[in-house]
Order: structure tokens, then C-alpha cells, then sequence
């Protein structure tokens, strides 16, 4: 095999596996599709195996171009990693400081934190990834991550900031219409808005609510955001956090006895960004904003 590859080729490669052709893969990184073919072609030639095989939808992934995917996002984090360190050298405050949050967390709690932490740090820049999945903190996909589960890596810096009260919501307008449950029973005659994929997390919450199933929802999807916007419309009752509920008058708690429970949150960092005065500064003030969420304040 030959040695010492191109980052290039690796950032190409994992191009055509998200987007499904040189072409969409030279539009997403801005070369030419000759450009691209030639490094999948110098990947192929290295591995000595195809990577790719074409079919009428596009190129398809081969097993070992699955196989490979997994490292080559490592070599993207590290690099991109790499790049904010080496751009945010010093003691100044200033530089990229990546997250990542859930989309509640992303959308609903964290810009006025955001906001805040601007206004102190001007110098700061924060990319902010909102998705309910665990980002990888030692293979430095991000930076720092608010995450709703104890981390159980080592390396890693994580403060408890306490536990999301979650619950069922639904509209004012659609409790006085439909009526308002009171017992478990009762949801069967609601329109409950779900998720349409389940999650660990999901799977376990089952356990313990085991009306809350994807075959008795009468709108489905598997975005959090989405879920919170369907509750806010109106078109039935579905789980929220309490904390963005007590924000909209005309969100209603149903069944407080019956169907709750908590989201430990937890803030984490890699134990190297120790140093870094604007990771720390990022850090702190989420441990503060998201303090005061919790807190009701």
C-alpha cells in the first residue's frame, strides 16, 4: 500500500460517500469532478480494491469503503480540530470553539446564552452543532457538548448541571376542545405526537410509559424541534420540557403525576482543552446558562 496519502483524498472520499457521486462531491468541496475521480481513483489504487461501485442511483459504497468511513471521519474531526487550535493559538480570547447540543437544547435554551457569551467575548466564534447525537469529545469531533447522559469516558472534563424536568404539553384551545386526560387510559382517545424512528433513549423511556409507542401516535417524527412545534400548534399532546413550556402561556401540563421524568445534563470537554481560555470561557458559561434554565430562572 502506498504510504503517506493526501488528507485530500480521504476529505474526497468521504464527499462521495455522503453525497453519491463525483458530482455531488465536487460541488461540495469546490473542485472540479475529473478532480474527485482522480483521488477515489489514487485511494483505489493505494488499497489495491474498488471503493465504489456504480449503479443507476450512483456510486455505491463497497465493504470496504464502509469499513474505511469510520477513519476517515476520525482524520476529519482531528484536522478540523487541528485547525481551530492552531487558528485560536494564544492566550487571547478568541478563536472557534465548536458544541453540540441537542435540538432542544440548540434551538430553545442555548442563543441567549450564546448571546451572552458574545457580548463578553466578542472574539469568540462558536459553531454550534445541533443534533440528539453524542458527538465524540475524544476524537474531537467538537469541542465541548452538553450532553443529557453522565459521560463515562476518561479524559474528559464534565460537570453535572442537574436534571430537565420533561413532561406531557399540549395547547390550551386543544385541552379545551378534546378535553383534558386524566388517567394513562385516557391518551388513547388523543392525538399524541412521537417519534418515528426510536432511540436507546426512546427504548428505555418505553419502559417506563409503555402507552408512548410509535403505532399510537397520530403524528410522527423523529426530530425533537419538530415534535415541540406540533405541541405548540395545537395538533395534540406530546412530551416538552418544562422549562420551554413555562414559556408559552398556552402550554398546558397533563398527567404531572403520571408521565414525567428527568434528563441529567451534564456539560463535557476534553481534559487537553483545559488551557484553552476560550474553551474554559465557553464552558463556564454554559454550565452558568444552562444552571439557570434548570433552575426555573
Amino acid at each position: 500500500m502506498t504510504s503517506n496519502l493526501n488528507w485530500e483524498l480521504y476529505r474526497t472520499f468521504l464527499a462521495v460517500l455522503t453525497e453519491g457521486s463525483l458530482s455531488g462531491a465536487a460541488r461540495a468541496l469546490g473542485i472540479t469532478q475529473p478532480t474527485a475521480g482522480r483521488h477515489v481513483e489514487a485511494l483505489e489504487a493505494a488499497f489495491g480494491q474498488p471503493l465504489f461501485t456504480r449503479s443507476q442511483t450512483g456510486l455505491l459504497p463497497t465493504e470496504a469503503a464502509s469499513a474505511l468511513r469510520g477513519y476517515a471521519e476520525a482524520m476529519r474531526s482531528t484536522a478540523a480540530a487541528l485547525e481551530r487550535a492552531a487558528v485560536s493559538h494564544g492566550a487571547a480570547m478568541k478563536g472557534v470553539v465548536r458544541i453540540s447540543a441537542s435540538e432542544v437544547i440548540s434551538v430553545e435554551v442555548l442563543p441567549p446564552v450564546i448571546a451572552q457569551l458574545r457580548r463578553a467575548h466578542p472574539g469568540i466564534v462558536v459553531e454550534l452543532v445541533a443534533t440528539n447525537r453524542v458527538q465524540d469529545l475524544l476524537q474531537r469531533e467538537v469541542d465541548i457538548a452538553v450532553r443529557m447522559t453522565r459521560p463515562l469516558q476518561e479524559m474528559l472534563v464534565a460537570r453535572r448541571i442537574g436534571a430537565v424536568d420533561v413532561g406531557l404539553h399540549a395547547r390550551d384551545d386543544y385541552l379545551a376542545e378534546h378535553g383534558s386526560p386524566s388517567t394513562l387510559a385516557d391518551l388513547a382517545d388523543h392525538a399524541l405526537i412521537g417519534f418515528d424512528e426510536p432511540t436507546p433513549f426512546l427504548r428505555a423511556a418505553a419502559k417506563q410509559f409503555p402507552q408512548w409507542r410509535r403505532e399510537t401516535f397520530a403524528i410522527r417524527t423523529s426530530s425533537d424541534v419538530a415534535q415541540l412545534a406540533m405541541i405548540r400548534a395545537g395538533c395534540g399532546i406530546g412530551f416538552c420540557q418544562a422549562g420551554v413550556a413555562r414559556r408559552d402561556a398556552r402550554l398546558v401540563r397533563v398527567l404531572a403525576d403520571l408521565c414525567a421524568f428527568e434528563l441529567d445534563t451534564w456539560v463535557t470537554m476534553h481534559e487537553d482543552l483545559r488551557s484553552s481560555p476560550r474553551c474554559r470561557a465557553v464552558f463556564d458559561a454554559l454550565v452558568q446558562g444552562l444552571g439557570a434554565y434548570i433552575a426555573g430562572g
